[in-house]
This record gives structure tokens, sequence and C-alpha cells, in this order.
């Protein structure tokens, strides 16, 4: 396994199943659409959905699909796809070519030059509290082994983390950075970037009509199901290892995503100290809140990603105000003291419904 990946595949597996069991009864486990005898029998198999997973961006990602069984290959290759364009450790990646460039113009793929500049976006938004330039920290540290750097390292560190130096060329889809040392990780959005895409695949070239995709714990939803019922989402309880318990249920009548940040298994402990995997952009420290989890609902993964990472830096009292300042956006934030609180808008857009 790769430098950065923390969970095995068979624990990830195991957490896939998990999620998807407390997505609703109608998500199913295994990667078979319907099977031959209802086709023989002339069900209407529009109406039940196909499953399918495959392992990219260090978990496992499944997809629900109604109306068009074929849809899960293209996902799953779509999945590879970006995985092979995004992953900050596999040295052919754009964002690795990216970093190893000493400061040079990198010609990269439109969608790493499109996701690179809505990040920029988010970081300018963000005022310090998310920084897709932490890979010059991030790198440092190694959750997998339990690896943490020297204060020092991180002091030296520390300068070149500074999204300003980031530039895109969008039309010639090249990126440069000013500082040589610097480092892109998108690990804070990239996926949210990746299941907005996976989105408009199922609208835009299959015959889908509806659609729950999950990758780790950023869910889109794509239209309505063929019963007009609602996307049941379990939100996970960030205090069970096992991934198996929810705090409740968010109860989505419009196909909205639904993204998580949280300590998880993410987390090691050395000296008696807890470490775990968000990084604070102003410290390189994991950073210091009073979450142990925040969810964010809203029309855009991509969104819903970056926020989720930003109200996690932000503890829940800042990070409400920040959620309520955009449009269609919820918050729900598990506090370290056991409570939880939603934002303005979290209730309206959610039907969160407390307990297993």
């Amino acid at each position: 396994m790769r430098r950065g990946a923390l969970l095995s595949r068979r624990a990830l597996a195991r957490g896939a199943c998990a999620a998807l069991a407390a997505a609703g009864a109608s998500v199913l486990c295994g990667c078979n659409g319907p099977d031959l005898a209802d086709r023989l029998s002339g069900k209407d198999i529009g109406t039940e959905p196909a499953s399918g997973s495959t392992f990219a961006f260090d978990t496992y990602c499944t997809f629900t699909v109604y109306g068009d069984d074929a849809a899960l290959a293209r996902l799953s290759a779509a999945c590879t796809r970006y995985d092979e364009l995004f992953n900050l450790y596999d040295e052919a990646s754009d964002i690795a070519r990216i970093n190893a460039a000493g400061g040079a113009r990198v010609d990269v793929d439109p969608a790493t030059a499109e996701l690179i500049a809505r990040a920029l976006e988010y970081c300018e938004q963000a005022d310090g509290l998310f920084d897709i330039t932490i890979g010059a920290v991030s790198t440092l540290w190694d959750f997998e082994e339990g690896v943490r750097p020297a204060d020092d390292a991180i002091a030296a560190a520390l300068p070149h983390v500074d999204w300003r130096g980031v530039h895109v060329d969008a039309d010639a889809s090249t990126v440069w950075l000013d500082d040589p040392e610097a480092k892109l990780d998108l690990g804070g959005i990239a996926k949210g970037y990746v299941a907005d895409r996976l989105v408009e695949l199922l609208r835009d070239e299959t015959d889908a009509t509806a659609a729950m995709i999950s990758l780790g714990g950023n869910i889109a939803l794509f239209g309505t199901k063929p019963d007009g019922s609602t996307w049941d989402i379990g939100v996970r309880d960030p205090n069970d290892p096992g991934g198996s318990t929810v705090v409740g249920t968010a109860h989505l009548a419009e196909p909205l995503s639904l993204v998580t940040s949280g300590l998880y298994e993410r987390t090691f402990e050395l000296d008696g100290a807890a470490y775990w995997h968000i990084l604070d952009p102003r410290t390189g420290m994991p950073v210091a809140t009073d979450v142990d989890a925040v969810t964010v609902a809203c029309p855009s993964s991509t969104m819903a990603d970056a926020l989720s990472t930003t109200l996690f830096v932000a503890g829940s009292a800042q990070g409400a105000s920040i959620a309520d300042e955009h449009d269609q956006t919820g918050a729900l934030f598990l506090k370290q003291d056991g409570t939880s609180a939603g934002s303005a808008r979290w209730q309206e857009l959610t039907a969160f419904e407390s307990g297993a």
C-alpha cells in the first residue's frame, strides 16, 4: 500500500459495506445488477438498482444506479482515470509531476487544470483554513506507519504553504508553482470534484435515471428514485472504529451531495499524544478543533468536500457561520464533548433524524 493510505483494502471493504447498509435497505453490497430470473420474467428492472464498486483514491468507491446497468463500468473506469491524474503519491500523476517540476510549467489534463482552478477559488474564500499547498507539510507525516515529523521539519516546510503561488492557464492546460519547494495535495477536494464529474457522466452519457455515488466519505446523488422515496444516508459515528454505528440518518428529497470530514481511523498515538490526518495549514499540525466530524450537505460535491475540511479546521461556532454564508448549504458538527450542532439550514435540507 502506498504511503498515505492507512486502511487495508479488506478493512476498507468492510467500511464500504457498512456505509452502504447505513445508506438504506435499497442499497446493496456487491457488483451485480438485476439477476437473470428478473430479466427472463419481464420484471421492470428499471425500478431495481444495479450496484458495483471499485478501488480508487485509497478507498472503495461504490455505485448504486437505476436505469442503466452498463453505467457501472463507466463509473469505475472514470474513477481509475481520475485517480491516475490526482494521486499525490504516484510519480506519473499530474499532481506529482507538478510537485516535482521545481516551478516549471507542467502540461496537465484539462480536468487537472479545472480542479486546481476550482480549488484555488475555495482557498481564497477560506482565509487560511483550506490550502491545497499543504502538501509541503502533509508529505512529512505518515499516518500509516505512525510517523510524526520533527518540529523543525514542520517549521521549515510551513513557509512553502501558500496557495497564492499556484497558477493555472486553463486554456493551455498548464500549471506552475512560484515556489519550487511547494507541493500540491488535493486530498481535501479531489473526491468531491470527481463525484461531480461522475454525476455529469451519468446525466450526459448514460441512460441512468437515478444514482448514489459513494467515494468513501463523499456521497453524491443523481436524479430521483423510481418510487419517489428519499435518499436515506446514515451519518457515521466517528467514535466507532468499526464504522457500523450511525448517529442518525439524513433523508434527502433532492439530489444533493453529502460529504464528511472526520477523525475516524486515520489517527495514531505516539508518546501519549494523539494525531489525526486533518492538518491546519497555519501550523502544519493536526488541527485543534472542538469537533470529531463535520458533514456538509449542498448541491455541489466539490464545494461540500472543500467546505467539510474548512469547517473542521474552523470548529463548530465559526464553521456554522461559514456554512450559513452559502446558499442551499447545511452542516452538522459532531463535537468532541459528545453533543452535536447543526447550521441554520441543516435540518431543512436533510430532514435529519437522530439515532441508529
